[in-house]
Formats: structure tokens, sequence, C-alpha cells
């Protein structure tokens, strides 16, 4: 495509960093912060980006400031844009590792979080003393936003939906699912048969993925309907639980392993077949290239090989 440079010299870079803070933030005051530049000022370049764009952008909505269709329309793409400029002329050609103190913002499950976490810091901690981490657990849906809008580096988990601007990455290979159990408590050794499965009350985790809707849609496709006892979103609550219970969970197959370990309790592949669960990570088509998200999407990946029991 030929460039526009007449059209194009009309649109003053600083307007389009203004629009991402003001639809990032809702606020013109906290877009002022984010930027650097006063309530004033800021007020002045949403004037001139609603002439730019001939719509409104941003409309009061109580003490917040709400997106117009048009806005969240643009928003992608001026990301997108702010992105490729900062990795390509701002930022370093080079990640630094050693020298970093870079926050990268996760997404990721409970559950994969206990099986990966304790991996990738191992794998970095020596390589990138000052990098930090932080996590969050979200619903797939919202975990895509969130790339979309820069409040995540890269999103761990199973996903079925996307746009094309979403880039994804095999992580491990798709997991099964072992029953777990205390045999002390239960009598159970394995492996369990499909009467004590349904004889036994259930332990479950209600996740914000689906995957524990997922897991008794599945179920109930075979006819199987479980007891359930008690039901957590907290997966680390489960083999606490089993230890005071004559009970039974159903976990993916390295949490299962995990918590067996930890715990001192049992684990068993299942009375019958379910589908596997593939991991893969995604990230936003713009951080491609940035060599901070190359090396912790390289860091994330030696981390799921080295969690694969």
């Amino acid at each position: 495509m030929a460039i526009d440079h007449v059209n194009l010299a009309r649109i003053d870079l600083n307007l389009l960093v203004a629009f991402d803070a003001l639809v990032t933030e809702g606020h013109v005051t906290r877009a002022a912060r984010k930027v650097g530049v006063g309530q004033p000022a800021m007020s002045h370049s949403l004037r001139r980006l609603r002439q730019l764009f001939a719509d409104d952008l941003l409309v009061r909505s109580g003490t917040e400031m709400r997106p117009t269709p048009r806005a969240l329309q643009l928003s992608a793409s001026v990301r997108a844009i702010l992105a490729e400029l900062q990795s390509s002329v701002i930022a370093a050609t080079r990640f630094d590792a050693a020298q970093s103190d870079r926050l990268f913002t996760i997404g990721i499950s409970p559950s994969l979080e206990i099986a990966l976490a304790p991996k990738l810091l191992a794998l970095v901690r020596a390589e990138a003393p000052g990098v930090r981490f932080s996590v969050r657990t979200e619903a797939p849906d919202s975990m895509l936003r969130a790339l979309d809008e820069g409040r995540m580096d890269v999103a761990v988990g199973s996903f079925s939906d996307g746009a094309a601007h979403h880039k994804r990455r095999a992580l491990a290979p798709a997991d099964g699912y072992l029953c777990l159990f205390d045999a002390a408590r239960t009598g159970l050794s394995a492996p369990v048969g499909r009467d004590d499965f349904l004889r036994l009350p259930h332990i479950t985790v209600q996740s914000t993925d689906g995957a524990s809707q997922a897991l008794d849609r599945a179920l109930a496709e075979q006819g199987i309907r479980r007891q359930v006892l008690f039901q957590t979103p907290h997966v680390l609550a489960v083999p606490y639980l089993l230890r005071e219970t004559e009970a039974i969970a159903l976990l993916c197959r390295r949490t299962a392993l995990l918590c067996a370990a930890t715990f001192g309790l049992q684990t068993s592949p299942i009375p019958f077949d379910l589908p596997l669960q593939p991991v893969g990570m995604v990230w936003h088509a713009s951080h491609d290239r940035e060599p901070g998200n190359q090396w912790l999407r390289d860091r994330l990946s030696a981390a799921a090989r080295a969690a694969d029991p």
C-alpha cells in the first residue's frame, strides 16, 4: 500500500498516544497522569481526536468515560501501531535479561500456575534476577481482551477463540485427567473402577476458563453424573479437603501428580475416556518480535517442558 504522506502528516503521533491512554483509563485525569501531561492538555487532545475521527470517542458514564463503538474499533489498530513503534524505534534491539527489572504479566489458570510457575522461576532466577512476574486469573475471553489492551503480556491455557492478531504456540502436550484421593480414608487403590468413582462424593474445582463445565458435559455424554460434595474455585484447596474427607477429585494430570507428591495422596487413571486438554500460549501480534516478549515465551516453553511429568 502506498503511503499517503500528505494526509498522514496531519496526524500528530501524540494524539494516538493520548487516544490509547484515554481508552485504556476511561478518565481524562488518569490518562493525563499516565502520559505525563496536565489535565487541560489531555482535554485538548480529546477535542482534537474527536475532530480528527468525527466521533465523540468517549462518552461520560457517571465518573468514568466509556468508549464509543468507533473508539473500540480503532483501539486495537492504534495499540498495534504504538507497540510496533515502541519495539522498532524506541525499545532496545535486544532484551538484557540480566539487567532488566521488567514486570511481566501472565494470564494463567491456578491449575496450570502451580505446574508451570515454580519451573519458570527456577529457570529464570539466575539468568534474570531483577525480572518480576504477576499472574492474573481470568476467563479466556477476558484474557484475550487484556492482551489487546496491553494489560497482559502472554496468556496460557486452552483457547478455542481468538482473532487474526492473536499469535499462538502449543505450550505442552495435551493433558488428560487423573483421579486423586486419600487411600487410607477411602480404602481405594489404583486403578479406581467406575462403581467406586460414582459411589464416592467428589471435590470439584469451579474454574474461570470453563474447563469444569466442559468436563461435566463430557461426563454427561457418557451417562456419568458426579455426586458433588464440595465445590471450590481454589485448586490448592482440593488436596487439603481430600486429606480430611472420604471423597475423590478429578484433576488435570500434571496438577494431580503434583498434589499427590506434595500431600501424600494417590492417583489413578480414570475409568472412562475423556477428551485431552491442549495447552498453548497466546500473545498479541504487535508483540511478536518484541525482544522481552520473545524471551518470556521461550522461557514459558522451557518451563512447560520441565513441568511435563
